[in-house]
């Protein structure tokens, strides 16, 4: 009696201790938010059959102390549009990051900045990036993608989880378009979707003898900015993930410009570079590891973040200019295009 007794409190040990494990195990994964994201990935791509190849290989999910894998080719095109650089040599090309849902943002650039595929003389194109939606709704989400990119034809999207968190595997899926897709392209511009744009001032900029055509990163640029170590801060960066207190020197993600040589050296470093979610910081960290740094631009003042009035001869001697809505960029782009002299 006593043995029989003596094995049943051994199975309670065990299953005590089976639990116990189990629990802590998972408990592990919550400073990474990120696993909830992929797993949700996963039932949507279930659902949706949203890779066409039996050979398409898994997401990379949060290993160790990373929060994502920020090296691009972990990724897959679900559309890519990549015939828009086989019928033509682009001169420059615009990349613009943009949530899958904010097809506002997309018509108002289409409308303003985006609208010219020939300016001063040479070839521009205006190209969308997105990546997957999460929450409810997610199939109507899709079909209305495919059909606005069969119409318009400049949507680019990839199987990452379109969140605040993966901004940097945005960029860097951006960046390997640009690398496998668009190589004749002279240059490219990382464009935020709410930003006014003067692009007859850009391709003035980059026709400037002056302007390399490799190697060549510019912006506004960020100089010993300190890493933000507040924990209540969307822009906080763990020790863990980038130790040292400074950055190095970074443009601005609102918009920077860049010779199209660079997106295939970014890709290749990003395989062995340390990911965390502050994008042109990272890229910045990227230019440091090539030995590499930003320049300014021929005249840094035109590249511009917050703007408090519009004013018609000041947005006609910029280049960016951050704005608060889609309506303000088609108001302020009608009304700088407008025949009478700016100033």
């Amino acid at each position: 009696m006593l043995h029989c007794w003596f094995q049943v409190l051994l199975g309670l040990v065990l299953v005590v201790l089976f639990f116990s494990l189990s629990s802590s195990l998972l408990s592990s994964w919550s400073p990474f938010p990120l696993h909830e994201h992929y797993q949700k990935f996963w039932n949507m791509t279930q659902e949706l059959q949203l890779f066409q190849s039996d050979k398409a290989l898994p997401t990379v999910a949060p290993t160790g102390s990373q929060y994502h894998e920020a090296y691009p080719r972990n990724y897959h095109f679900i559309m890519d549009n990549k015939e828009v650089c086989e019928t033509r040599t682009p001169f420059l090309v615009l990349m613009v990051p943009v949530a899958p849902s904010n097809v506002g943002a997309r018509d108002a650039i289409r409308q303003t900045w985006g609208n010219s595929s020939i300016v001063r003389g040479e070839v521009v194109l205006t190209l969308f990036m997105l990546g997957l939606s999460g929450g409810d709704g997610v199939e109507q989400q899709q079909e209305k993608l495919k059909q606005e990119n069969l119409q318009h034809y400049d949507l680019i999207q990839s199987d990452f989880m379109d969140t605040y968190i993966n901004l940097t595997i945005k960029t860097m899926v951006i960046m390997d378009w640009l690398a496998t897709r668009c190589q004749t392209a002279a240059y490219a511009m990382k464009i935020d979707s709410d930003m006014f744009l003067n692009i007859d001032n850009l391709v003035t900029m980059l026709q400037m003898p002056v302007i390399p055509k490799e190697n060549y990163l510019t912006g506004m640029l960020m100089w010993d900015r300190p890493v933000v170590r507040s924990k209540d801060s969307k822009w906080y960066v763990s020790e863990e993930l980038y130790p040292e207190p400074l950055y190095p020197t970074y443009t601005l993600g609102m918009g920077y410009v860049f010779s199209n040589d660079l997106p295939e050296k970014f890709v290749a470093v990003s395989k062995s570079t340390k990911p965390f979610h502050i994008e042109d910081a990272y890229i910045g960290m990227c230019m440091k590891k090539l030995g590499l740094a930003p320049t300014s631009a021929p005249n840094p003042s035109q590249f511009k973040a917050y703007n408090v009035k519009y004013d018609r001869c000041e947005y006609s001697k910029i280049i960016t200019y951050i704005l608060a809505t889609s309506q303000e960029l088609i108001n302020y782009w009608n009304d700088l295009h407008k025949p009478e002299p700016p100033c």
